[in-house]
């Protein structure tokens, strides 16, 4: 029995595609007399023309490897791309980095090495980006001559 015009009012009627629509075949006679909106709308409620749930993929894989992701796994270097600096944000490198040098610039000014003065500028040039390590403090108090003896 060809039901396709009841097809194409169900689906209008459920604002989706007439692919998606079910039409129970034991109601067959019921939906042949149906021929307006409100008649299948009836026929909709009793159950006989159903929308049946589109498909889509699944997220339980992806969601799965979100989860191990936010502990930490999935993350190591055969998962890396780019460089290593990639992975480490630069902010984080230039703390290390300063840190680094004003801990070797305090050991100098306990040591006696270098004075307040000398301290206060050197810090205010680490402070600055001006020293790449601790290596080019030490060069540069020796080519300005700013250690005590």
């Amino acid at each position: 029995m060809k039901l396709d015009t009841q097809k194409k009012i169900a689906a209008r009627v459920l604002n989706t595609s007439p692919k998606r629509v079910k039409i129970d075949q034991t109601r067959a006679e019921d939906l042949k007399e149906a021929i307006t909106k409100t008649d299948i709308r009836g026929l909709i409620g009793d159950g006989a023309i159903k929308k049946t749930q589109k498909k889509g993929v699944s997220r339980a894989r992806a969601n799965k490897q979100l989860r191990q992701k936010s502990k930490g796994q999935r993350k190591g270097a055969g998962s890396r791309k780019g460089k290593q600096t990639t992975h480490t944000p630069k902010k984080g490198t230039w703390m290390g980095r300063v840190r680094a040098q004003r801990a070797f610039l305090n050991e100098l000014k306990a040591r006696g090495t270098i004075d307040t003065s000398t301290y206060a500028l050197l810090y205010r040039k680490a402070k600055g980006g001006f020293f790449r390590d601790k290596k080019h403090i030490k060069l540069y108090l020796e080519e300005q001559r700013l250690t005590r003896k």
